[in-house]
């Protein structure tokens, strides 16, 4: 049946019942199930709110949702959107959809296959929920290892190589993935073969750090959590706008010039931001200007232009601050042996380079890439600080580290 038409259909059943009104449930429930159904009663009144992220939206109808991800991968058309039924467990599953596209919720056991979903539950007290991750080594929360220690968990993989006979020995619920849009490289096909249900978390498409902050929204419904994602996302909002507006007065000509990333050897190029990539906005809050920020080829652009070493290299040699955000580089020695060019620029003379691994694991693996999504406050929190330390005079850099 055409979505159109089941949510008309829904809407005139609605009207049709105006007479019998909807009983109020104070809360969704997030550990069980309904044990004597009555239609009249609304189970959803905690209901999530979109504001910031354009990569997913949901219906709420008495005793199911229908989450729709509109853009599920990079490149993705109208025709690439998916949708889920997630049904109040105990209440009787909406006629016209795919039993492939019904889950049945709160879920009770979940497996993650990126750290960027992790936040989620621990945030949200639902880590006893998670019985299995893509790879144990490159989660960083502390309560995430802990976790590990103490939980029956399984690894695995990822990709389209994902071990698919451990899936099944976990008996998930779900399994949070990605998708890249190339079948042959993703998980979610193969396990869908397999009978799992997976939902597709594309926070990864989003542009701005608030936006890819909200699909912790996304994670929560199927887990009936979304009163309390709400509160933690509106926290986490009000502080993030808060922190930006320290930097909302400075004149463009005292905002430092900054130097992103470094060259890419493995691309070939050196990648600024577009101006309106998720970075870019960042270091707008932060009250910065990125080198070649307005270069004509980035105006407008939400991902990432390739320049040539010596553009950037010219463009960038009298900037104030250098964001190397290189995996596996500790050290300014460690920069030039990468290429020793690098000691011509400014920031390399004061000492003003800083990566992104201020808190790495054991293993290598960076927090950045894990709290930092749900939590974009503390990066912007990083950036004023060094931008503007006068700002933020008491804060201590949480994810970024001044390299030496």
């Amino acid at each position: 049946m055409n979505r159109i038409l089941i949510l008309l259909a829904a809407a005139l059943t609605a009207l049709m019942t105006v007479a019998a009104p909807i009983a109020a449930q104070e809360v969704n429930l997030t550990a069980e199930c309904v044990t004597d159904y009555d239609e009249t009663v609304n189970y959803f009144p905690e209901q999530a709110e979109v504001e910031y992220a354009t990569g997913w939206t949901v219906d709420y109808f008495d005793h199911y949702k229908i989450v729709t991800v509109t853009q599920p991968f990079p490149g993705a058309t109208e025709a690439d959107a998916v949708e889920y039924v997630l049904v109040q467990c105990g209440t009787p599953a909406p006629e016209g959809f795919d039993p492939a596209q019904i889950i049945d919720v709160p879920v009770q056991r979940v497996i993650t296959l990126s750290t960027t979903y992790l936040p989620t539950l621990t945030a949200l007290d639902l880590l006893p929920a998670l019985v299995g991750v893509d790879n144990f080594d490159t989660a960083n929360s502390p309560q995430v290892r802990d976790w590990f220690e103490s939980g029956d968990l399984v690894e695995v993989g990822s990709g389209a190589t994902i071990n698919v006979e451990r899936v099944l020995e976990a008996a998930p619920d779900l399994v949070l993935a990605y998708a890249s849009g190339f079948a042959e490289y993703d998980a979610h096909p193969v396990l869908q073969d397999a009978g799992v249900f997976v939902a597709l978390n594309a926070e990864f498409a989003e542009t701005s750090p608030l936006a890819r902050a909200e699909w912790l929204k996304f994670n929560a419904l199927f887990f009936n959590a979304e009163g309390a994602a709400e509160a933690f996302f509106d926290a986490e909002a009000a502080l993030y706008n808060e922190l930006a507006a320290l930097t909302a007065d400075i004149p463009d000509d005292e905002k430092p010039l900054v130097l992103w990333d470094a060259y890419s050897t493995f691309g070939e190029a050196w990648y600024v931001p577009g101006e309106n990539a998720y970075s870019a906005q960042l270091l707008r809050s932060a009250g910065a200007r990125i080198v070649l920020g307005d270069a004509p080829e980035v105006a407008g652009l939400t991902g990432s232009v390739p320049f040539d070493f010596e553009t950037v290299y010219d463009a960038g040699t009298d900037a104030d601050v250098w964001l190397v955000n290189l995996f596996g580089v500790a050290t300014l020695d460690d920069l030039l042996a990468q290429d020793e060019r690098y000691a011509d620029l400014r920031p390399f003379q004061d000492g003003a380079v800083y990566n992104n691994d201020g808190r790495i694991n054991e293993f290598g693996y960076n927090d950045y890439f894990e709290t930092a999504v749900a939590q974009p406050s503390g990066v912007l929190a990083d950036l004023i600080a060094i931008f503007h330390p006068d700002r933020l005079p008491d804060h201590d850099l949480i994810y970024f580290r001044r390299m030496e």
